[in-house]
Formats: C-alpha cells, structure tokens, sequence
C-alpha cells in the first residue's frame, strides 16, 4: 500500500499519473458506485433549471473568483 506521506513525496508529473490511474479505475466501475439521494435530487433540479433555460452560466475563472470569496 502506498502512503500518502509518499504520494505528498512524488514529482507533480507522478501525482498526475496516479491520478489519471485512479480515475480511469474508478471511472470503469462507475455503475457500481451509488449517489445518495440529496445528490440526486440536487442535481434533477439542475437539469430541470437547464431544460427550462432559467440556469445561469458563470466562466471557470468568475466561479474560482466567487468560491475563493466565500471561503474567505
């Protein structure tokens, strides 16, 4: 088993590599994994809001703007 004391250790190209190992791992068995409920309700009122037009759409850097501000 790798600690994650070594994974803190590995040179960024590394940490990258053993995260696209990872996903694509976890991304084969995705039937497997279950959502909760909240997260499903959660994300049906998402797609509703899309399908209806009344979601609004922010680009990645405002939404980073806007995370950092509210964490702060």
């Amino acid at each position: 088993m790798i600690s994650l004391q070594s994974l803190h250790e590995l040179p960024l190209r590394e940490k990258l590599f053993v995260m696209e190992a990872l996903w694509d791992d976890l991304s084969a068995a995705e039937s497997d994994l279950e959502v909760p409920a909240w997260q499903k309700e959660v994300l049906d009122v998402r797609e509703e809001a899309i399908e209806s037009g009344k979601a609004r759409f922010i680009d990645w850097e405002t939404a980073k703007a806007d995370i950092l501000k509210a964490v702060r």
